[in-house]
Parts: structure tokens; C-alpha cells; sequence
């Protein structure tokens, strides 16, 4: 199972900001924009992908924590899916640090989920974040 989580602004402002410059110009004064963040109002859509399969949408309005991940992701989707599938299911999700928490590691443990090693930083290996794409 590839999952993955994605926040979505209600801002105008999603916080993306792209650049095209010219090679070797990445610290010149013009290419460089003073941004304050402020908190804003956002929703974080959480999904599961399995081939012929997919999980519901989850859908919160607050932070992801390693409580929460394991709390109602891993022990409200991700067991059942592991349950359906038997001892062939291998976990995949990115190197968040709430998924990396020891609670979670230890939810995997007691409910015999595999996961699998993944790299930091490589989304674009992850067939779920093009789903991500898609939606926005």
C-alpha cells in the first residue's frame, strides 16, 4: 500500500512559489522574495493506494502528529487493509517525522505491518503523490 498525506490551502496563497532564473543567479537580489507565514485556514487529505484498491479520503483540519497518524490512520485504515491482504502486505508512506515517530513504529510492530524503507525526499518514487496532481 503507497499512502501519502497532502495539505491544501483555503488561502490564496498556497505557499508554493515558482522560480525560473537563469543558471548561476539563485542568490541575486531579484530572485529573492521576503515572505511572512502566517497560519492559515487548510485541510489535510490523507490516502491509501493498493493495486485494485484504494482507502476513503481522510480529511482533518489540524496537524498531523504521530498520535493522530496512528490513532486513525494506521489503527482505523491501514489495519483493516493489512487484515484484508495477510501476511503478502508491505506499508509504504514518506519519512514525515510523524511517521517516524516511536508510537507509530511500535503500533507496525504489535500489528505485524511491513514497511517498507523508503528514501527521504524522494516523492517522485511515490505513485500516490501524482494523485496529488491530479486533485489540485
Amino acid at each position: 500500500m503507497f499512502s501519502d498525506e497532502s495539505r491544501f490551502s483555503l488561502q490564496p496563497d498556497s505557499r508554493r512559489t515558482l522560480i525560473w532564473r537563469v543558471p548561476g543567479t539563485r542568490y541575486h537580489q531579484e530572485n529573492t522574495i521576503e515572505r511572512h507565514r502566517y497560519g492559515g485556514a487548510g485541510w489535510l487529505l490523507w490516502g491509501g493506494i493498493i493495486l485494485g484498491s484504494r482507502t476513503d479520503l481522510h480529511v482533518q483540519c489540524v496537524t498531523m502528529t504521530g498520535h493522530i497518524y496512528r490513532d486513525v490512520i494506521l489503527e482505523q485504515r491501514v489495519r483493516l487493509f493489512r487484515g484484508a491482504m495477510g501476511a503478502e502486505f508491505l506499508f509504504v508512506d514518506d519519512n514525515a517525522r510523524p511517521h517516524r515517530a516511536n508510537i507509530v513504529d511500535e503500533c507496525l510492530q504489535s500489528e505485524d505491518i511491513t514497511r517498507m524503507d523508503w528514501l527521504a525526499y524522494s516523492s517522485d518514487l511515490n505513485p500516490i503523490e501524482y494523485v496529488w496532481d491530479i486533485l489540485v
